[in-house]
């Protein structure tokens, strides 16, 4: 192992206390989302007991699963509606994770709804299910509506998972996933035709038309009204495109009152660039540079066919951001002092996080080689400036070059300090759990994937 470290120390060095409120932004968020749902989950409850119960077992628990199907679809997308205020504490990489998994809920709630009330009438009338279900489609308003509205969420349930999901460009993915919100209508005319609880209260109606308004209204919202706006009043253009090294380029952006753009260090934007090749594809990729106002910059690795075009993007091109996403900041801060460990280009959002930290930082740089440090000079320059330590850890990924004896060789007070990872997959893994066997309590922890979310 190569360890190449550069200190610098502040003449007269200043320690802050421990920023942020005493409840942590993220508790807070979590906690309002739980709310969300626990509160619903009970007023579902009294609106099912209200309307009465069906004299079949089958049909009583059919219902119920229906009813709560329709409450988690709903609340699914909460999840993705990117809402700055949960994102900003929460993060897209957890809110599309529980997003997912909410979405095998619905699945499962579903099926379960469909087979429980095809069994539940099949039963007293002696009728084979597959006959009642059938009998079922062509005789109730609205029950092919919500078979086809099933059948939808099996298919992007398949393509959703792992082993379907890597063999799958996300264009098209994403494209298959917007027809969950085909579901999500044809499901709710369903409930709307012959739901009992919808039916027999006008009460439990005004509900679940605001239920299913509010979850609508919020995708719209953070997903269309706030990126448009944002892109008229901002109107972002390319400035320069600069070559880092022949894999990394860094691309400079400007436009109008960018002062107002609520945007941090360590967050990033879906970008799409708008020429004639790129403007239907979004990337994500996080800002090198902490915002000032003036420009931004954004810091890619040009591995495959897409991002080696962006080195041949001309100044003036324009640009259709949405965001600025995550919770990678320093809202999260919860000790004085700071250490951030980066590999590979995971630096960028590190780097911009260096510029805004106050405090004590260190920052740990792993790469293969010295030929892979990206923006080297700058984080040099920038940690002098600011008075951090720098280490930067070459060497082969095996064996492990970051693990706990290694880092609690470098910084000695690592359970003291708040700590930033970024990097990729296999590296984040093996730190984060170098970091709970040496001790650093979980709030002190903060790491993002950075990814697109359905």
């Amino acid at each position: 192992m190569k360890l190449d470290a550069v200190t610098t120390v502040p003449s007269a060095p200043h320690r802050q206390p421990p920023p942020g409120p005493a409840l942590r932004p993220k508790v807070v968020a979590r906690t309002g989302l739980y709310a969300i749902l626990t509160v619903n989950s009970a007023v579902v409850a009294v609106f099912f007991v209200q309307a009465g119960f069906a004299s079949n077992t089958l049909i009583v628990l059919g219902r119920l699963t229906g009813l709560y199907g329709a409450l988690l679809m709903a609340f699914q997308l909460i999840l993705v509606a990117r809402l700055p205020w949960f994102d900003r504490r929460i993060g897209m990489d957890r809110l599309t994770s529980w997003h997912r998994w909410t979405g095998f809920a619905v699945l499962w709630a579903l099926l379960a709804h469909v087979v429980l009330i095809t069994f539940g009438y099949a039963q007293p009338s002696g009728t084979a299910p597959l006959n009642q279900l059938v009998d079922l489609a062509e005789t109730v308003e609205g029950v092919l509506r919500a078979l086809t509205a099933l059948g939808v969420l099996v298919v992007v349930g398949t393509v959703s998972a792992h082993a379907a999901r890597r063999r799958m460009a996300y264009e098209t993915w994403h494209f298959l996933h917007l027809y969950t919100y085909v579901a999500v209508v044809l499901a709710f005319t369903h409930q709307v035709a012959v739901g009992t609880t919808f039916t027999s209260s006008p009460m439990a109606r005004t509900y679940w038309y605001g239920m299913w308004g509010a979850a609508l209204g919020a995708v719209l919202a953070g997903r269309v009204v706030l990126p448009l706006w944002r892109n008229l009043r901002h109107r972002l253009r390319v400035t320069a495109v600069v070559p880092e090294n022949e894999r990394v380029i860094s691309v400079y952006l400007t436009g109008r009152d960018l002062d107002r753009l609520p945007a941090r260090a360590g967050q990033f934007f879906l970008w799409r660039f708008l020429t004639r090749d790129r403007w239907w594809q979004a990337n994500p990729f996080s800002l090198s540079m902490a915002p000032d106002g003036r420009q931004l910059r954004l810091t890619v690795k040009t591995a495959g066919d897409g991002t080696a075009a962006l080195r041949r993007l001309r100044p003036g091109t324009r640009v259709f951001a949405e965001g600025p996403y995550g919770a990678f900041t320093t809202l999260h801060r919860t000790r004085p002092d700071t250490l951030l460990i980066a590999g590979g280009v995971g630096i960028t959002p590190v780097r911009a996080l260096l510029e805004e930290l106050p405090g004590q930082a260190v920052l740990v740089y792993r790469v293969a080689t010295d030929r892979d440090a990206v923006l080297y000079d700058e984080l040099r320059d920038l940690a002098h400036a600011k008075g951090a330590e720098l280490h930067l850890v070459t060497g082969p990924a095996v064996p492990d070059r970051l693990g706990p004896r290694e880092l609690a060789a470098l910084v000695p007070d690592i359970a003291e300090r708040d700590v930033y990872v970024c990097g990729p997959p296999g590296m984040t893994t093996a730190v984060l759990r170098a970091l709970r066997e040496l001790g650093v309590p979980g709030p002190q922890i903060h790491a993002e994937r950075f990814s697109l979310a359905g």
